[in-house]
């Protein structure tokens, strides 16, 4: 995050006391004296609130290429040194860290039936740190679904389009029906996530094209520019060409 003056300072100390605590964090504005109103567009702050503590098939193949060797942003958050990169540690060959809002997209349409989870965290939120072994070992007893990260420091502005404010904080996929569940949740409500990895995370057979997001935010993602005005293209003719290129390349791969 790029912070002005004393305000940098302060979001400094007020992330690292956070990354100490355990519990929901949420994006907030800071309104300090003599910066103006909440209007002037001060920059967002990460706050932890008190009260809450904290491959056998084709389909994990699509995301090893996912990961392959890519590491994350050297500046994945100011206050977070290499030391400290938690968020990179024992990830599992069915985990990937989303770059971008195109590979975003195209990776749920390119998921095809299987069931894709996502999870939005940022390095410096405490409940989000604590949780993390969890999610590695979910998605080692899970080899089947797709676990993708999303670091709220670095593509704040697309999840801002995809309402994301709470962290940590996960949306579910699976095939045609898109986005089956969101919730937040923290180890303390951990069985929120393992139920519904239970739920959708039944095998299934289904020729049907991925939905991926909805029509509406592809079009908050355009207008934002986080994405190309049409990308990929919001037609079902398009969703179901993805997918099938997908598919033939997983069977060209076997």
């Amino acid at each position: 995050m790029r912070l002005i003056g004393v305000c940098k300072d302060l979001w400094f100390q007020t992330s690292m006391a956070a990354s100490l605590k355990i519990g929901f964090c949420v994006p907030v504005i800071y309104e300090a004296a003599g910066f103006g109103s909440r209007s002037r567009g001060i920059p967002k702050l990460y706050f932890c609130s008190v009260g809450s503590s904290s491959s056998r098939t084709g389909h994990p193949q699509l995301t090893s290429e996912l990961v392959g060797d890519r590491s994350i942003s050297s500046h994945a958050s100011g206050c977070v040194g290499r030391a400290m990169r938690w968020w990179k540690s024992g990830l599992r060959p069915n985990m990937a860290e989303i770059n971008s809002a195109p590979e975003l997209v195209s990776t749920l349409l390119r998921a095809g039936d299987c069931l894709v989870v996502v999870e939005f965290y940022s390095p410096s939120c405490g409940g989000c740190r604590t949780l993390h072994p969890k999610i590695t070992q979910l998605a080692e007893s899970n080899p089947n679904a797709i676990f993708l990260k999303v670091n709220y420091d670095e593509l704040g502005a697309m999840c801002d389009c995809l309402n994301v404010r709470v962290l940590p904080f996960f949306r579910f996929y699976r095939g045609a029906e898109g986005q089956v569940c969101s919730f937040s949740c923290t180890t303390a409500t951990i069985k929120k996530l393992k139920d519904a990895l239970t739920k959708y995370g039944i095998q299934r057979c289904s020729n049907c094209p991925a939905k991926g997001l909805e029509d509406a935010e592809l079009m908050r993602l355009a207008s934002c520019g986080e994405i190309p005005v049409g990308f990929p293209s919001t037609g079902k003719e398009n969703r179901s060409r993805e997918t099938a290129t997908s598919q033939s390349n997983l069977r060209d791969d076997h």
